[in-house]
This record gives structure tokens, sequence and C-alpha cells, in this order.
């Protein structure tokens, strides 16, 4: 009996190990190679031309960014128009998904942008980059305020870590997006294996021109230090290893920037919860939530008001940081309505409904929109924007010197005679497209009967010393791009690629197939 369990048990055996064989061998349980179905070649194979497909995937979510679902909202005015500006007339916009900073961006955060800067540029040629890169902590000054102390700590001090950035311009703000761009895809270069980690010893220690930057990377302007692929490496036409990855490889983010006008005030809104007048049983679709917005970044139990309404210890607590009215920055001793008399850390407050903190009250924020009083109903209803500079690559240094003293790719205007016979645009300035000119009968005396500009910038959300009229999310105002305020900071976006909802998901309704009668 022994002998016969035996038996079986190593024939079981010598099964178990013909089957590993198999499939080691590209046996029976080989994947089915993913192939084209335009001309029937497979993908990801060496045989068959070796054309790299990355696979569909939930898109890494960059640090410090939440999803925002898009849609349809009204965008513009909630409140009675008091300051008779007649700038934010409401109209129906289309946001398409997108990504968001939880948060504003910190003392803490930039002063990590500044470090690099420091070491990096670290040779005398490069003093004007690094003071370009450092906020005016002069902000804080005022003729009859006693206002030295936070001129001295308030970007530097520990104490002050978490709390917004201010002094800041849309300049430096928009350059801040890219570096950070630069050193979230470069992590996940040395993560992946295809970047040397040393790499960030050579930089820091005085790089200068030759840093990362995304786009020298993907032209092929930037080598850096290669390094050794984890098991699953890129491959090339002949099946060996690749140690230069493309966008299209799926391992590099898009890029970090500033958020439209139009994408901050929808995520300001937070237009997310369910429908309130769904049926039961009815799925919540929340279509006709925009019908009644409410005034604030948050929604209160249906009223629209800047306390805690809900029964509890928070009930009558501020839900923004905001002054009340002239010398009400912080309330009493022993009954701080808000706790806070200057910008509070970031997290603080209540967020909306997607999560994301201080979108009314605490700092004012740059935008990436130029600013105008009024948009002409020609302005394109969805992804909104004004401020569009059509630029191409500088190939006039050629290969192998497209790059700029900062390691950045050179740009340049499109030449609007290489434009004309285009449908889709003419002109590769466009910020002042349809504004101004012959064609839309506008014009506001730029510089001369105004103060509106080409470089002046929209800034939303208002802050620790605006009333709370400009707590609003459709509310506006704008400052010169190359100024900067203590009351002013700022926070990044990202494109979504792929489907709205998410996640994955497949764009479009998709209907079960129909067999066709013959």
């Amino acid at each position: 009996m022994q002998k016969v369990l035996g038996l079986k048990n190593f024939t079981l055996l010598l099964g178990v190990i013909a089957l590993m064989a198999s499939c080691k061998n590209g046996g029976i349980f080989k994947k089915k190679p993913q192939k084209s179905e335009m001309t029937g070649w497979n993908y990801n194979d060496k045989n068959m031309g070796g054309y790299n497909v990355a696979k569909a995937k939930n898109m890494k979510t960059g640090p410090g960014l939440v999803f925002i679902q898009g849609g349809t909202f009204t965008m513009g005015a909630t409140t009675e128009d008091i300051m008779g500006d007649w700038n934010n007339i409401p109209r129906r916009v289309t946001v398409n998904s997108f990504f968001m900073d939880k948060t504003e961006v910190a003392n803490v955060h930039y002063r990590e942008y500044i470090n690099w800067i420091e070491n990096v540029f670290s040779d005398p040629q490069y003093a004007q980059v690094v003071e370009g890169a450092k906020p005016d902590t002069l902000v804080w000054r005022s003729e009859l305020a006693y206002n030295e102390p936070y001129v001295e700590y308030y970007f530097r001090h520990p104490s002050y870590n978490f709390y917004p950035v201010v002094g800041v311009t849309w300049k430096q703000a928009h350059d801040f997006c890219i570096w950070r761009t630069d050193r979230v895809n470069q992590n996940e270069l040395i993560k992946e294996g295809y970047q040397n980690k040393n790499v960030i010893k050579t930089e820091l220690g005085g790089g200068g021109q030759d840093n990362f930057n995304t786009k020298a990377y993907l032209m092929g302007e930037y080598a850096g230090m290669p390094g050794k692929p984890k098991k699953d490496a890129l491959k090339d036409a002949q099946g060996r290893p690749r140690t230069n990855v493309r966008f299209d490889d799926g391992i590099l983010l898009p890029g970090y920037r500033l958020p439209t006008e139009a994408e901050w005030e929808y995520a300001a809104l937070g237009l997310i919860s369910e429908n309130p007048q769904a049926r039961s049983g009815e799925k919540k679709r929340g279509e006709e939530l925009i019908a009644n917005k409410q005034i604030y970044a948050w929604k209160n139990d249906g009223y629209d008001n800047l306390r805690a309404t809900r029964r509890g210890s928070w009930q009558g607590s501020f839900l923004a940081n905001f002054k009340r009215g002239s010398g009400d920055n912080m309330g009493v001793a022993g009954g701080l309505n808000d706790r806070s008399a200057i910008p509070a850390e970031v997290t603080a407050f209540f967020p909306n409904g997607f999560g994301i903190y201080n979108m009314s009250g605490n700092v004012s924020e740059w935008v990436a929109d130029v600013y105008r009083p009024l948009t002409n109903i020609e302005a394109d209803d969805f992804n909104a924007f004004r401020g569009n500079r059509f630029q191409k690559i500088d190939m006039s240094g050629g290969e192998g010197n497209l790059r700029d003293s900062i390691g950045r790719i050179k740009m340049i205007d499109e030449a609007d005679s290489s434009l004309r016979k285009r449908r889709n645009y003419q002109r590769s300035y466009a910020i002042n497209f349809m504004d101004g000119d012959s064609l839309s009968g506008v014009s506001y005396g730029y510089g001369l009967t105004t103060l509106v500009s080409d470089e002046s910038r929209v800034i939303k959300g208002g802050s620790w010393n605006d009333r709370a009229y400009w707590l609003s999310p459709g509310n506006r105002r704008f400052l010169e791009e190359g100024q900067s305020s203590n009351t002013v900071g700022f926070r990044c976006a990202m494109i979504a690629p792929g489907s709205p909802e998410g996640n994955n998901r497949k764009t479009g309704n998709f209907f079960p197939k129909r067999r066709q009668k013959r």
C-alpha cells in the first residue's frame, strides 16, 4: 500500500515539475500577447518590431495632489456685486477632471525649493538665479504697523513651517511648478532604476546648468547617470534593455502647473455631494446640484455662513481665516474666533467637498489666467482660459545645445506667418485675443486709463486680512505677475489623463453588443 502511495506521489511530483517547465518555456499558461487591431502585429515583442505599449493603468497621483472629478458649473458671481466691479458675470463652463494640491504651498515646501536652488546654482555666476527665487519678506512691512518680526521670522522660523508661503510673485510660483515637476519625475526614474541615485549628490554639489529637467531628458538633452533598471526593464526593438524612458512608457508624470481660474473656482466650490432631491433608490448623480450654488467653499448643512452649525463642541466655530471687520482679525482673548491673527497652517479650518483646504480665506491664490474685467461670449465654454502663448523649441543652437543657462529647453514664439493655414489658431500670442482688437471692439486703454495689462494675473479666494465678501470663489481680483503680497500664496494643479471619472474607468457609456442579423 505504501509503495502504491509513494508511486502516486512521485507521479504527481513529476507532473507539477513538467507543468512548471511548460509555464517557464511559454506553455499553456503563457499570457496572450497584446496585439494591434490595425496590423495584427504583437506589441512588446522583439520578434515583431519591439513596439512597446504601456498598459493603461491607474495613473500615479503626484505628491500632495487630490483628484478633482470635472463637470459643468456656473462660473462667476454668487454674491451681490457690492464692489461694482462687474467682472464676474455668471456663465456656464465645463472643466475636465484634474488634480489639485490638497493645501496651499507652505513655507517648508518653498524652503526646500530654495535649498535646491542654492546648492545646484552655488557658482557666483548664478547669483541672480538664487536671489530671483527667494520670496520678498518685505511684503510684511507697513509704515504704520510693527510687522518687523514677520519680516525676519515668518518664512524661516520653524514655528511657521506649515504656514502658507507669501511674498511670492506669479513668475516665482510658475517656476516652482516646473521645479516640482522635475524633482518628482527624477525621483520616479531613480525608484525604477533608470537613473542612479548618486546623480542627486552631483547636481546638489553645484551642478548648475546640467541638472535634471523633464523636457530636456525626454529630448535626449540630459543624460544624467543611467542606472540599472529592475527585472521588468523596458526593451528596444532588438529586445535589449534600454535605460532611456519615453513619456509613453507610463513612468513619468505630467507637469505641475498653476490651476486655471475655471479649475480653481470649480475645485473651490466642491460640487460633489449627492442630489438632495433624489428619490429613494435612485442613483446619486447630482447633475443639478449646481442649481443651488453655495456662497463659500464648503456646504454647511444648507446654510451658507461662516460658522459651524452642527450641534457639538465645534458649533459656532469659524470655518475660515478672514477679517470680520475693522481691527478684528481673531476675536478677543479667551474666545479667539478663528485662532489666527495672520495666515494659519495650511491644513487648518474646514475642507470642502473635494477635501481641499482653505479655498476660502487664509491666503488668496495665484491662478494661471491673465486678468480681464469681462469675458466675451466668444470665449470657450470648455476648459476656459486666457493666457495662451504658443511656443516651439528653439532649434537655432542645434541638437545638444537646446538648453538655456539654467538647464531648461529654450522656447520661442511660433511665427504667425506659419499659422495662416491653420483653422484652430492663427496667432501665437493669444493673451489679448478678441480683446482690444478690431474683432472684439473692446479696449481697456492698458497702462493709460487702467492698471489692467497683459502682465495682470488673477488672484482668487480671499485672505486672512480680507472681509468675507472676497471669500466667495466667484469673486476675483488681480495683481501684476511680478509683484507679491503678504496676503497672496499659491497651490499647484496637474492634468488627469484618461477617464474623467478616474481610477482607470472607461470613457463613455458602453452598451451590450448586439448580434448583427444576416
